[in-house]
């Protein structure tokens, strides 16, 4: 069910609701029918918010995780019924990370069900994954490789990081940072072009 909103006249015929990558505020007369729990890829609190994924590879985190959790009124805040570490490899996209995050997340979910025991979660450490904003989606190619490589993984493969190079406009779906520090494009995609690696396009310039 993928309500477009919700309110009191949502019927849902359930005693326990599981929700994931729902943006919508769910209102406390509907948390009040039933437990609400929630689906999160993080390691809460780290990365409260609606982006936690793509938040958590641009800081160059070498670790995240799910957390499945008792929805509330504030943000991600409810008390914790599982949760689940996993590491982030140097390569790993976005895509990779949902990937590992779905499967732990349907196992943690099926043996929290049955009867789920909560523990309170703590406010230390809470940081917040903002929503990812076209300004999020721009390269500054001035900033350490590492850094911008970080920025093209936490974009790929389902937004894509934008950057001009040599007067170019370009999106950037993959980049590595070479032996030397200096950083280098692999796979791009000019504007009404495919997606192609970087040497392709260069030749294509030629």
């Amino acid at each position: 069910m993928q309500p477009a909103r919700l309110d009191e006249s949502v019927e849902i015929p359930a005693d326990t609701i599981v929700v994931a990558a729902y943006g919508l505020l769910i209102p406390d007369s509907l948390l009040a029918r039933g437990l609400w729990l929630n689906v999160h890829p993080s390691l809460l609190p780290r990365w409260r918010g609606a982006a936690p994924i793509e938040r958590a590879l641009m800081a160059g985190d070498d670790r995240t995780g799910v957390t499945i959790h008792r929805t509330t009124a504030e943000l991600d805040a409810g008390p914790i019924a599982a949760q689940e570490a996993f590491e982030v490899g140097p390569e790993d996209d976005a895509g990779a990370v949902y990937a590992r995050a779905a499967e732990i997340a349907a196992r943690l979910i099926r043996d929290v069900l049955p009867e789920p025991d909560f523990r309170e979660q703590p406010s230390d450490g809470a940081t917040y994954a903002e929503k990812i904003t076209p300004a999020d989606r721009e390269l500054d190619l001035a900033r350490p490789a590492r850094e911008v490589v970080n920025h093209v993984r936490a974009l790929s493969p389902h937004i894509g990081a934008r950057a001009v190079v040599d007067g170019s406009p370009l999106v950037v779906w993959k980049a590595r940072e070479a032996s030397d520090g200096s950083l280098e494009l692999l796979e791009v995609q000019p504007d009404g072009r495919r997606r192609m690696t970087y040497a392709e396009y260069l030749r294509g310039r030629r």
